[in-house]
């Protein structure tokens, strides 16, 4: 009996010291974020640095200190997990995303949008993967069947927005910064769909049957994961404008909002969709109708609460990085041929840039065919700063590739750790290196009027203007739509001239008919006393 006590009583010892190292540690990070927070509004003015390059830096020094601290046993102090990523992280990120998205301008360019996010991540795909296969082949990196080399080039095509976003300076860069947010979201739904649909198939022995089947489920994957943030958007909408929560509590209504938003994120992972697709679109629909349907006060809440809660997100992933890049079990298996892990990572820095312009170019050629005027049109410097800025990689490609080459974290095959430890360097050096390259090149190419940021910070009408002007330099509130009047077409040939104008306008028609009495929306909210705002909107603009 007392040696069963003894036992139960060490037993407790050892869990209480665990869970006392796992505060500490979480004490740790939160310091860390703060210090990132705080470098980074110093930093601000930087004409090189920002806070996803600041963030890095500081978990590479933190790692480098708890390396020499634990005697090279350990550099973090949080093990990366894909889960923690894509369950816990990548969610705030993408739905705050769509959130703000200035909707009118990003579906008056979404087939653009759509042939970057799209086709071209395909396209890097395949010049990605055959690309690797050739090359490595040739090399002694262990062994890689077809699946691994299908699997790097979805892994390497994800240009990650997260990265990207906290590179480029919106109010510098609109139009820019506009197009690589676009194409940004759609690439990252676009190369998980792509890995996930791998995962799936049987590739040792490829025919046109597979590729067929593999398209059709890519095609299938896009479809459908949109059609369920659009259904999660559409069912918040309805319910909070039919209950009236605001009348005795704002908290309901924004928690719910919330809730409703995380919930079509894990939807989609359970029937195994595309869930950033989902939670983006849902974010786009809820902005659209919900977040009209609520109080003043619980608008400017969810505005805030949502861009914040992104903006933590944002820091976390690049500290938890740069920490996670020195862990010392990855370098053990590749720290006797230093020279082989570097040529691996050199040729997949290749194939990204060659990728990249495999379809920038043909495809924004593609795109002005479609655009009558000559400042509609994507010039070539812009298409060199759009090649440049999606050159850089990170969590989402990282967290691919433990994926495919780790099993909880591990491995002990020895092309596999060469993977881990080729993606964490092309990571790191396109995120660092690309990244303070980003800001000089796009003052180079694209000076930018200073006016814009001031045209821009006086745009308060809706959640869109918080953060991001998108694919234009023109301003596109919800209230502009009363006095923006597109042509009605007259013909076939006015529709196929001017399809945007001529859907956007049909869109305006339909929506307000149909879908704003029912959904509510500006115009078409309900009236709740308690909001102060709700009178002089109640009536249709």
């Amino acid at each position: 009996m007392v040696v069963g006590i003894d036992y139960f009583s060490a037993k407790m010892d050892i869990i209480s010291t665990s869970d006392h190292a796992s505060v500490v540690s979480i004490n740790l990070f939160i310091v860390l974020l703060c210090a990132c927070i705080v470098i980074g509004h110093l930093l601000e003015e930087n004409r090189w640095m920002n806070e996803s390059i600041t963030a890095l830096v500081i978990g590479l020094c933190t790692g480098i200190v708890i390396l020499l601290i634990s005697g090279g046993k350990s550099s973090r102090l949080l093990v990366f997990s894909e889960d923690l990523f894509f369950i816990y992280i990548l969610p705030a990120i993408i739905f705050n995303a769509g959130f703000q998205v200035k909707k009118k301008q990003f579906f008056r360019n979404f087939m653009t949008i759509m042939l970057f996010g799209a086709i071209g991540t395909l396209i890097s795909f395949v010049v990605i993967s055959f690309g690797a296969m050739n090359f490595f082949k040739k090399m002694n990196i262990g062994a890689l069947d077809i699946g691994d080399y299908l699997a790097l080039g979805a892994i390497f095509s994800a240009t990650d927005s997260v990265c990207t976003l906290q590179v480029l300076n919106q109010d510098e860069t609109p139009l820019l910064y506009s197009i690589v947010f676009g194409e940004g979201v759609v690439n990252d739904a676009a190369a998980v769909v792509l890995f996930n649909a791998i995962q799936n198939f049987d590739l040792s022995h490829i025919n046109s049957s597979i590729v067929l089947q593999l398209v059709g489920s890519f095609m299938y994957l896009f479809f459908t994961s949109t059609m369920l943030g659009v259904v999660a958007g559409l069912l918040s909408a309805f319910i909070i404008k039919k209950l009236y929560f605001g009348r005795h509590s704002t908290d309901r209504e924004v928690a719910l909002m919330m809730l409703m938003a995380y919930l079509s994120y894990m939807l989609a992972e359970l029937f195994y969709l595309s869930a950033i697709l989902t939670v983006f679109f849902c974010g786009i629909v809820m902005s659209h109708y919900t977040w009209h349907n609520v109080t003043e006060s619980s608008r400017i809440t969810t505005k805030h609460a949502f861009a914040t809660l992104s903006f933590v997100c944002e820091i976390f992933i690049f500290l938890y990085v740069g920490m996670d890049a020195l862990d010392i079990e990855k370098w053990r298996f590749v720290s006797d041929s230093p020279g082989t892990s570097v040529g691996v990572s050199s040729i997949l820095l290749g194939l990204i840039m060659v990728g990249r312009a495999a379809f920038v170019f043909p495809l924004s050629l593609l795109s002005n065919l479609t655009r009558k005027s000559p400042y509609e049109k994507i010039g070539i410097k812009q298409q060199v700063t759009i090649w440049w800025a999606g050159l850089m990689r990170g969590a989402v490609s990282m967290a691919l590739a433990y994926n495919q080459f780790t099993r909880a974290g591990h491995t002990q095959l020895r092309g596999n750790a060469i993977m881990i430890t080729s993606t964490i360097t092309v990571v790191l050096f396109s995120t660092v290196v690309f990244g303070l390259m980003t800001k000089p090149l796009v003052r180079l190419l694209l000076p930018s009027p200073k006016q814009l940021s001031q045209n821009l910070s006086s745009e308060l009408t809706t959640p869109k203007s918080f953060t991001v002007p998108l694919l234009s330099n023109g301003q596109d509130s919800e209230a502009d739509l009363g006095s923006y009047t597109v042509p009605r077409p007259t013909s076939l040939r006015m529709l196929l001239a001017t399809p945007s104008f001529t859907v956007h306008y049909y869109w305006r028609k339909f929506d307000n008919a149909f879908m704003r009495p029912v959904f509510g929306g500006r115009g078409f909210a309900p009236f709740v006393a308690s909001s102060p705002t709700e009178r002089s909107g109640h009536l249709f603009q």
